[in-house]
């Protein structure tokens, strides 16, 4: 499905991350793996450190922070939010919804739009996509859309696949009406026949979490988990992740009529390095262009990896000058989805730390 917007802009950027920090070597000895295969894994993908909550800290936490600090220096005004967007997969409750947490934290106004997205790896593409429609609005100007994710927890320590991966963080990312006469493409497709590629098969209405649904199981390949923890077949996304996400891409700058090499950065979810690094080529354009060091630095948080590296490799550019950017997510769903618009000045691209 191809998607266009007009005179909209992203205004500021945060980045959210637990200070904790954890290396790849400090958790080798719970894997069923010798130390060798270990480094191999490491080496091949990309892995190093990533950050990840203490116990307890939860998705709204790490927004809650994120705001306080917006709201303290200034950055952002509680009366101007006539939006408030939460993607996340690792909401606080079933019920409430956790915008609404957040909102009513802050006692923000009632003539406001509290809404909880539940998308994972294209969250945040998902969540500017429904900004921009929200923006159509005449009694809306400024839509607050936090990224937040907190899958730890959810994770086996024994699980190779994932573990090593899995970080935790949050962003927001303010969206305005604009008087710069952009314009905006899109594209996002869904496939639910892939949607038990990644999921976490315990703990909702189809199968409550018992006593059973811990116990902790061995697969084929040697790691232990439960059906309460993430499961990924990276087969799977790999093949999809190789065989969808260049030809959308493709597409995308054919609709926009945009060479590629006109894209200053490709700003994608973070999988891992040697999956972008293969994308890349795939697509023809310098890996210069598509930074894949999230993973290495942060882990891979889901749909907030997308604002990371864009914090992470364009900081000061895009706080000084007009861009050129093709944000891109693809993952659990199996959802993948594209933009291509100009971004900058940003009044703020930062980081602070949980």
């Amino acid at each position: 499905m191809d998607l266009y917007f007009k005179d909209k802009d992203i205004t500021g950027m945060l980045v959210i991350l637990p200070s904790n920090e954890i290396y790849f070597e400090e958790e080798m000895e719970n894997y069923n793996f010798s130390t060798a295969k270990s480094l191999k894994l490491k080496a091949a993908l990309g892995l190093n450190k990533r950050r990840v909550v203490e116990e307890g800290v939860c998705a709204s936490d790490l927004a809650i922070k994120g705001l306080d600090y917006l709201f303290l220096n200034g950055k952002l005004k509680r009366e101007d939010i006539d939006a408030l967007l939460f993607v996340t997969q690792s909401p606080d409750y079933i019920m409430p919804p956790t915008s609404n947490v957040i909102q009513g934290h802050f006692n923000l106004k009632q003539d406001i739009i509290c809404l909880d997205i539940n998308q994972g790896c294209a969250g945040f593409i998902v969540g500017l996509n429904q900004a921009f429609m929200l923006l159509d609005q005449p009694s809306i100007s400024k839509v607050i859309l936090i990224n937040a994710d907190v899958l730890s927890p959810k994770v086996s320590k024994r699980d190779r696949n994932s573990n090593p991966l899995i970080g935790d963080a949050a962003s927001i990312t303010i969206i305005e009406k604009s008087s710069n006469k952009t314009e905006i493409f899109g594209t996002i497709k869904m496939d639910g026949t892939g949607a038990f590629s990644l999921q976490i098969p315990a703990g909702g209405a189809k199968l409550p979490i018992s006593s059973e649904t811990s116990e902790m199981v061995e697969d084929v390949s040697g790691n232990f988990r439960s059906k309460e923890n993430l499961v990924m077949k990276g087969d799977d996304v790999f093949n999809f992740v190789q065989t969808e996400v260049p030809p959308m891409i493709e597409s995308l700058l054919n609709t926009a009529k945009v060479d590629k090499e006109e894209v200053d950065y490709y700003m994608f979810h973070q999988p891992n390095k040697f999956m972008l690094n293969k994308v890349a080529d795939k697509i023809g354009v310098n890996r210069d262009k598509i930074p894949s060091n999230v993973v290495e630095n942060f882990g891979n948080s889901s749909g907030v990896t997308i604002p990371i590296v864009t914090w992470f490799n364009a900081e000061h550019e895009v706080k000084q000058k007009r861009l050129k950017i093709c944000f891109s997510g693809f993952g659990v769903g199996l959802t993948w989805a594209s933009l291509i618009m100009d971004v900058g000045p940003f009044s703020f691209c930062e980081m602070i730390e949980y």
